[in-house]
């Protein structure tokens, strides 16, 4: 009769602990269910603004907004080519300078470099990736540009300035001073992600390399980038993405001038440095919405990039990748 009253006792215990489990994971789950949901509703907010605001620009220029090159503000004449221009020049450029030294010192730090070197390493790299932005600009625009112009620019004039894409004379300030500075601006980021994501390939497909008589450098090319290649991918597509969304650095170096030319040389403008040029001088409605459909197709775009970085990567560190 005492045992059956302690077991009794004891299933009221277990289904009150079990109520009261239920209740905390009920409400653990509506917590962080909300939390998701608020930033997404963020996200979807930022988005009907933007556009709201720039329906104004959509219905007075139509689709001509983004192949026209005149951007007028006193005649309310707006093109945004110059801008769509400068930017793909200076990202694109940036990640042809990055991803080789990228890529090179993710693979020192996590297959090639002793263990007692990877951790210092590895902190200066993630030091370069906490500086502001505006910091790199202001080493850009008082260190970078005066040396590219006498160094650089001038000799390349002299040389190759019958080249179209070194015309024009060495002002510093020009689309190669941008270049420079968001290469190494994405160097830190494309840097830590490939070197998770080669981290992250199995052991056993090292051992297995080795075992067949590989080298070290024939196991990293034909067995370690070709496990990460996917991740890899996503690493440089982050890159970019940061490239194309930065605004203060490449504001200060650039020259800010609406222009399309085949000259690194010459200045330029970017859709991120125009808008925070000339966002607090919009003194009409138009100029205004004009400046935020620029900053709607900035906000798709990156958007898009990281979604699709995000996406490789998580592909990767959940095994799915095929040889």
């Amino acid at each position: 009769m005492g045992r059956a009253a302690d077991a009794s006792a004891g299933v009221q215990v277990r289904r009150r602990g079990e109520g009261v489990t239920f209740w905390s994971d009920r409400l653990f789950r509506t917590v962080v269910v909300t939390c998701a949901s608020v930033l997404g509703l963020l996200l979807l907010f930022f988005a009907y603004e933007l556009w709201q605001s720039s329906t104004l620009s959509v219905r007075t220029f139509g689709w001509q907004f983004w192949v026209s090159r005149e951007w007028d503000p006193v005649r309310e004449r707006f093109g945004a080519l110059p801008f769509i221009w400068g930017t793909l020049v200076t990202s694109i450029a940036a990640l042809v300078i990055a991803v080789p030294l990228s890529l090179g010192t993710a693979i020192f730090i996590a297959e090639v470099a002793p263990r007692w070197l990877r951790q210092p390493v590895s902190f200066v790299v993630e030091l370069l990736a906490a500086i502001p932005s505006v910091v790199y600009g202001l080493w850009g625009m008082f260190v970078m540009v005066p040396w590219l112009r006498e160094h650089v620019q001038k000799p390349l004039v002299e040389r190759f300035g019958h080249i179209p894409l070194f015309a024009g004379p060495a002002v510093g300030v020009s689309m190669m001073a941008a270049i420079l500075v968001l290469a190494v601006m994405i160097i830190p980021y494309i840097t830590a992600v490939s070197r998770e994501v080669i981290l992250a390939v199995p052991q056993a497909q090292r051992e297995a390399s080795y075992s067949l008589g590989a080298t070290k450098w024939e196991t990293i090319r034909r067995v370690v980038l070709r496990y990460a290649r996917v991740g890899i991918l996503g690493a440089v597509i982050l890159g970019y993405g940061r490239a194309v969304g930065e605004t203060m650095a490449v504001t200060m170096v650039i020259g800010n001038r609406p222009d399309m030319t085949l000259s690194l040389l010459q200045p330029g403008y970017t859709m991120a440095s125009v808008i925070a040029n000339e966002f607090t001088e919009a003194t009409s409605p138009l100029y205004l919405s004009a400046l935020t459909e620029i900053g709607l197709l900035l906000f798709a775009i990156t958007l898009l990039i990281n979604a699709l970085a995000r996406l490789l990567v998580w592909r990767v560190s959940r095994g799915e990748v095929r040889y």
